[in-house]
């Protein structure tokens, strides 16, 4: 199989250089060092990561990648597999979450239609449509994918990324819709971190508690079937979904690009976590947009060694738990760039005491 380089070829590391001097910069302000939080942390890693010492974030590019999961035939959700064509449909109409969004932010937007058992119509603007097949394989019962259907979607994420570089793009969110994807999430999650089912799978769509058992009996068959291999590509191909394997392939294009990633809920940390698998050091092009509720997501964060900027309750996906969070690296930027030195101000930085 032909996967895009970005999945062989490790990313470059931000600029150290520009790095250390970010940090030298955040000590002169007109503040006590630290006191801002995070904030400093990611306007500092903005710097290293974009090559300058203003970062910014005014331009993101967000793409929504779709697809339906032949898993849904165990019953493990609680909306129709018709709901995944007919939200497509609704980002591109900009009727959805994640479409309101994009407008405030003032963001680019783009839905990859990557297949689905309904149907989209043709006629519907601003979709891209580059369809695998109507659905991935039953993972309970098989591979979600064949090593052809894994590469279309590796590299249709990557195809995304350069589509945001070719842009501008000063930041990179993926979001995913795909009836069915939070048990193949799972799946995913509990084979890299050798985990039970009953520990990572969770309520996805509103399932009741003899719902979420039931769709942890499924994740629990879907190990049994894939066995003891744990190589990245292995993992996704056996348990993933088009969507899933398209975040991972676009977030190791947009870093192999020098574009900082703002990482979305449960479904797209499990695609970073299998790509960070793939490639460490994608590692460093990470920032953290929200930490879901869906049950399984704290684990997974854990895993990633990641600190979410917000913990809002949300567990909606189609990144707009990242995207909220964008307004956050905005002020970062704004609160690096535009504070007084003690310096300029003429402020004692508390040397002489």
């Amino acid at each position: 199989m032909t996967l895009p380089a970005p999945w062989i070829t490790a990313p470059h590391a931000p600029d150290q250089t520009l790095t250390r001097r970010a940090q030298e910069h955040q000590l002169s302000l007109t503040k006590p060092p630290g006191s801002l939080g995070r904030l400093e942390g990611a306007a500092i890693a903005l710097c290293g990561q974009q090559r300058r010492l203003d970062p910014a974030v005014d331009r993101v590019h967000i793409a929504v990648f779709a697809g339906d999961h032949g898993v849904c035939d165990e019953g493990i959700s609680a909306f129709p597999q018709a709901v995944t064509a007919q939200m497509i449909a609704n980002f591109a109409t900009g009727g959805a979450a994640i479409s309101v969004l994009a407008r405030q932010l003032g963001a680019a937007l783009e839905v990859v239609n990557l297949g689905t058992v309904g149907e989209v119509r043709a006629d519907v603007p601003n979709i891209i449509h580059a369809p695998i097949a109507p659905a991935t394989g039953n993972i309970a019962r098989e591979p979600a994918m064949d090593d052809h259907q894994i590469a279309a979607a590796l590299q249709a994420g990557d195809q995304a990324a350069e589509r945001a570089a070719q842009s501008g793009a000063q930041l990179f969110i993926a979001g995913d819709m795909g009836i069915g994807n939070t048990t193949t999430a799972a799946a995913l999650a509990c084979a890299i971190l050798e985990q039970p089912a009953r520990v990572l799978v969770g309520a996805g769509t509103g399932l009741a508690p003899d719902g979420v058992r039931h769709k942890a009996d499924v994740v629990e068959l879907a190990l049994a079937r894939h066995g003891q291999d744990r190589d990245p590509l292995a993992l996704l191909q056996s348990l993933g979904g088009f969507e899933i394997a398209a975040i991972a392939g676009s977030y190791l294009g947009a870093a192999a690009r020098g574009i900082p990633v703002l990482v979305d809920g449960f479904i797209a940390s499990v695609a970073a976590l299998v790509a960070l698998r793939q490639q460490p050091g994608l590692r460093a092009w990470l920032h953290y947009g929200h930490r879901s509720a869906e049950q399984g997501h704290q684990k997974v964060l854990d895993a990633l060694e990641a600190h979410p900027l917000l913990d809002l309750g949300m567990r909606l996906g189609e990144g707009s738990g990242a995207a909220t969070a964008v307004t956050l690296l905005r002020s970062a930027c704004a609160l690096h760039n535009q504070m007084a030195s003690f310096a300029d101000a003429g402020v004692s930085d508390g040397s002489d005491q």
